[in-house]
């Protein structure tokens, strides 16, 4: 048998998973995809160990390392997709750039709010919230510095 006709299919196979890859917006898709670019690989190795007529057969012992590789890969692809479906409820990669959590706008106790009134570290503070002098109390006539300086004068 010719190098060429296992060659030929497995850059078919491997241009049909890029393709894949490349194309779709399902991720289960993408993840057949990698695994049809896999099996393009695992072909390539065979065909080649069969045509140097390898004597250790190093090029199927690869194409099973790489077979148990793709199914660990496989299974945690699809854990993670499952985990994903649950929390957002879809797998379209478009809906799914962006992989933080948004925060919930009806939370009424988000830290981050800057039209919250109770919030002391409001819009017009301009001290944040890692200030060492805390927030500044508009009714304090001294601001921080003079409380600064008056503690050194004690001191």
């Amino acid at each position: 048998m010719h190098l060429v006709y296992p060659a030929v299919l497995a850059a078919l196979l491997f241009c049909t998973g890029l393709y894949g890859v490349l194309a779709r917006r399902n991720v289960i898709l993408i993840l057949m995809s990698v695994e049809l670019m896999l099996n393009a690989v695992n072909l390539n190795l065979v065909a080649f160990d069969v045509w140097l007529r390898d004597k250790l057969h190093s090029g199927q012992a690869l194409t099973l390392f790489t077979i148990a590789i793709a199914a660990a890969e496989i299974g945690i692809g699809l854990a993670i997709v499952l985990a994903v479906h649950r929390n957002r409820g879809t797998t379209d990669i478009d809906k799914l750039r962006d992989t933080a959590e948004s925060p919930d706008p009806d939370d009424p106790h988000d830290p981050h709010d800057p039209e919250d009134p109770d919030d002391p570290h409001g819009p017009d503070d301009p001290h944040g919230p890692d200030d060492p002098h805390g927030p500044h109390d508009p009714d304090d006539p001294d601001g921080p510095e003079d409380r600064e300086e008056k503690a050194e004068a004690a001191a």
